[in-house]
């Protein structure tokens, strides 16, 4: 299983950024996808889930600015971050999570937001 992320990188506060996260070995549509965030000295975060149908979670921190979607075609997933914030500095992290309690994860990627 293989979980395979793009797009992190520097950008000015209020610039927008787009993760993605590929997605191989398993069955993409069987499971939740989620981006889940941890700055340095603090725990890992939810940043955004979506379900297999479509149903979407965000983090209070996040509501308004950042979208979460998913192309069960492509077996991807991606976080449109907007209105960012120097706070929304973080190595993040793809995750995909099967009802029976397995979860996989990528091996994360930085988003360095300059104020």
């Amino acid at each position: 299983v293989q979980l395979e992320e793009f797009g992190g990188g520097l950008v000015q506060a209020g610039g927008s950024l787009r993760l993605s996260c590929k997605v191989s070995g398993v069955i993409f549509g069987f499971g939740d996808m989620g981006y889940y965030r941890q700055a340095p000295g603090k725990e890992r975060d939810l940043v955004a889930t979506i379900s297999r149908v479509g149903r979407t979670i965000y983090g209070d921190s996040v509501k308004g600015r950042f979208t979460i979607s998913r192309d069960n075609v492509k077996d991807m997933v991606y976080l449109q971050m907007d209105s960012l914030k120097p706070e929304d500095t973080a190595v993040y992290y793809c995750n995909y999570h099967y009802d029976s309690g397995t979860d996989y994860w990528g091996k994360g990627t930085l988003v360095t937001i300059s104020s």
